[in-house]
């Protein structure tokens, strides 16, 4: 009886917040409401500074806006000399630099790094027993909700967890950067094995393993992988470690650091917006999106065959009909996602490694004749361009990486970027971040229960 009451009151006040219709669209036209904090051409509006890092997607020509290739800067350092720095030469693993980069402005020297590498080392360690009574206590189906459960729970064990001293927070970042590889993946491991009834696999990080080594390792039975898996979940975790301060979960984080909480909450916080599949749950979308392109398509290689397809996505006849090709576009870039185009450089040779290259010539036809469709049936002349989630979901399954995984590996690269906005908002000691909502309501007078009708 009483559940009966429950859903006809809720589906009772859930018609009423339908029938309202929301606020009429012409208002936000009307107070020059700049929704989603962009203006009417889509480009944000400018609400802070950064030295992390700097997106560069248009230049200015004779006072216009002209959109160009892609650049992406981490503390002022191209992202692609980043990578290749990396590889070549000694062919190291490069996350963990970039994060240093990341937190602290620079490039470190030899020293700097030992130093840094050593630390991390030392702060990898779980609190006793928070395996066993944090993460496989009651394992989420869904693994981000099983890393925000950690990350708050963590705060229970740090002895100083509200002091938001810099010197604090940089040893609190330093400390999640260490542990969100275990977070994600033992949180993975114990969902397996509780509602998937799997083996349970609990390696722990070996100490002269890299972040990206050491994710395969606790993450596979065997803790086999080969050096280029590592290396393109290296890179992987580079190409996501940051992307300047107006994304939502990093804004999400500047946003609640400026009310000065602690630091897990703050990065509770940005691990809820990037769980939503409008940010950091899109590369699984792609994966979906190309199994039923598959499925449907009978010749991969024939791009009428595939046009059509893709005509159909957009028109909302085929996948999930919501008239998206996931993967293609971004809020920022036009013609190019300069982080797909790293990315796409070591995919045909993992694909080759993985004898998956039908599937990477497909991804490569839409990719190819994606822009034509989506410009003539959006009208859209700007430019489209592949983005970065177009070959990450490809590059993990080929990784063999659970699709549970995905998002949360995107949160134990960009973690990173997180604590360092964290650090630099702390640091600038800003106002509390308080935009205005205008009320469109009309004032009403309180009238007693007898005469309400």
């Amino acid at each position: 009886m009483a559940e009966k009451n429950a859903e006809r009151l809720i589906k009772k006040y859930s018609d009423h917040v339908l029938g309202k219709g929301g606020i009429n669209s012409e208002l936000y036209t009307k107070y020059e409401v700049k929704r989603g904090l962009r203006d009417v051409s889509g480009k944000g509006v400018l609400v802070g500074l950064t030295e992390i890092s700097e997106i560069v997607s248009y230049i200015i020509e004779d006072g216009d806006y002209v959109p160009c290739e892609g650049k992406l800067f981490y503390s002022g350092i191209n992202i692609e000399e980043i990578v290749q720095g990396y590889l070549d030469g000694e062919r190291r693993f490069g996350f963990e630099e970039a994060s240093f980069l990341l937190l602290f402005g620079h490039l470190p020297n030899a020293a700097e790094f030992a130093e840094f590498t050593g630390v991390m080392k030392q702060s990898e360690s779980l609190p006793e027993n928070f395996l066993r009574d944090t993460i496989m206590v009651a394992p989420s189906k869904d693994i981000m909700n099983s890393l925000s459960q950690s990350v708050l729970t963590l705060y229970a064990h740090d002895d100083n967890p509200d002091d938001i001293s810099i010197a604090n927070v940089i040893r609190q970042s330093i400390n999640l950067i260490a542990q969100f590889p275990q977070l994600a993946i033992y949180g993975y491991q114990s969902y397996a094995h509780t509602h998937r009834n799997q083996s349970l696999v609990i390696h722990p990080p070996a100490p002269d393993l890299s972040i990206a080594e050491n994710l395969l390792h606790m993450l596979r039975a065997d803790s086999k992988y080969t050096k280029l898996e590592a290396e393109i979940l290296d890179i992987a975790l580079m190409l996501h470690a940051e992307h300047g301060g107006g994304n939502n979960s990093t804004f999400t984080t500047h946003v609640v650091t400026s009310s000065h909480t602690d630091t897990y909450s703050a990065v509770a916080a940005a691990l809820g917006s990037l769980k939503g599949p409008r940010h950091g749950g899109a590369n699984g979308k792609v994966v979906q999106m190309f199994r039923d392109i598959q499925e449907n398509v009978g010749d991969w290689k024939d791009d009428d065959a595939i046009t059509a397809y893709l005509e159909k996505l957009l028109g909302k006849e085929a996948f999930d009909r919501a008239g998206l090709i996931y993967g293609m576009g971004h809020a920022v870039y036009s013609l190019s996602d300069p982080r797909a185009l790293i990315f796409k450089r070591f995919v045909e040779q993992l694909a080759s490694e993985k004898g998956r290259n039908d599937e990477y010539l497909l991804y490569s036809k839409v990719e190819e004749l994606a822009p034509a469709v989506i410009g003539r049936m959006r009208r859209i002349y700007k430019g489209v361009s592949a983005n970065i989630d177009f070959y990450s979901g490809f590059v993990y399954s080929m990784l063999d990486l659970p699709q549970e995984l995905f998002t949360p590996l995107f949160a134990v690269a960009r973690i990173s970027g997180w604590c360092a906005h964290r650090i630099e908002e702390l640091a600038t000691a800003g106002k509390i971040i308080r935009p205005a909502y205008k009320s469109v309501a009309k004032q009403k007078y309180y009238m007693p229960m007898g005469e309400r009708g």
